[in-house]
């Protein structure tokens, strides 16, 4: 008899994990998606793209201009398709979540509907962009639409990713997200000196100059917190290996991306794929950072959460979460 109840329950379990497993697998693949999209954006405003296709949402008119077709057009035309593509993922994700809403987390298809709110904003604002010839605060705004939607995506896969914490995170949490709000906000400056294109005006004729180095001096808060979560990390004993190595990997980011843009600056944007490399580059870190800080607030929640049971259910507990079931 309690052979067949245990069976019942593990059937019970498995289909209540496969919808979350769908989700989980299309919400990865959107985020890879999205971060290939923002390089291709990139791409198209360093290669002078933007206004490559004068029409909108069609290109010349067509779904496919193959008789105007160049590498400037692609690049518009390409970043139009991608974009079309994670607008019809992000109507499955919220569908999918609101159809199986009674087997997910209760937040799932909340946070879905949210996704898809930024993903039909951002398509709006993509729109605006041609029409309003790149004017630079719908740029702007543009670029923080998508890291937006980029990090909401990251929080929705993270929180849905088995994971078992150790407990031992203290204030790393919020160090992780001070560090990612301040990575966020330089990247809002940065879409903004690009859209504005202050460096070429500052080098030349001493426009914008003021715009330009808010970004360089704006470098300092987000390093300083980074370099505070890789070096908090270290320092904690028996951290999850998990977090480590996302702390270590924000530290080498951050690194790389230092360099980028002193190179970036030094050749005035001349070359195309080191300034396409520093937004792409931009963009995993603060992904890092922000799949850091979630995985550390789940091993706080999950640490109360065992503290708070009885020594006989702990074993339960511990297992629960290791299967995701309590997000």
């Amino acid at each position: 008899m309690n052979e067949f109840v245990l069976e019942q329950q593990n059937e019970a379990a498995t289909q209540q994990r496969q919808p979350k497993e769908v989700i989980r697998r299309l919400v990865w693949k959107m985020c890879i998606a999205t971060l290939i999209l923002m390089a291709i954006g990139s791409a198209t405003r360093v290669m002078n793209a933007g206004l490559a296709c004068p029409d909108w949402p069609l290109c010349y008119g067509e779904l496919v201009p193959a008789k105007q077709m160049n590498l400037q057009v692609f690049l518009e035309w390409f970043h139009r398709l991608d974009a079309g593509l994670i607008g019809l993922s992000a109507i499955a994700l919220a569908g999918l979540s609101w159809w199986h809403r009674r087997c997910l987390p209760h937040w799932l298809p909340w946070a879905s509907t949210f996704a898809l709110f930024l993903i039909v904003f951002q398509g709006i604002l993509g729109g605006l962009t041609v029409t309003q010839l790149l004017r630079f605060d719908i740029v702007t705004a543009h670029l923080g639409t998508a890291l937006l939607f980029f990090t909401t995506l990251l929080i929705v896969g993270i929180a849905l990713t088995p994971y078992q914490g150790t407990g031992t995170v203290g204030k790393l949490p919020w160090v992780g997200l001070t560090a990612a709000i301040l990575v966020y906000l330089q990247s809002l400056l940065g879409a903004l000196v690009g859209s504005r294109w202050a460096l070429h005006q500052c080098f030349g004729d001493s426009q914008l100059c003021s715009v330009m180095y808010s970004h360089i001096f704006g470098l300092v808060p987000p390093t300083v917190a980074t370099l505070a979560v890789v070096f908090i990390s270290w320092r904690t004993p028996a951290l999850h290996p998990a977090l480590r190595r996302l702390a270590n990997m924000s530290g080498m980011l951050l690194l790389l991306q230092i360099l980028l843009g002193v190179a970036t600056f030094r050749l005035h944007l001349q070359a195309e794929p080191l300034t396409v490399s520093h937004q792409v580059v931009g963009a995993t870190l603060l992904g890092t950072l922000v799949a850091f800080t979630v995985l550390a607030l789940r091993d706080c929640s999950s640490a109360r959460e065992i503290n708070a049971y009885p020594v006989g259910v702990t074993a339960n507990v511990t297992s629960t979460q290791a299967n995701g079931t309590n997000l």
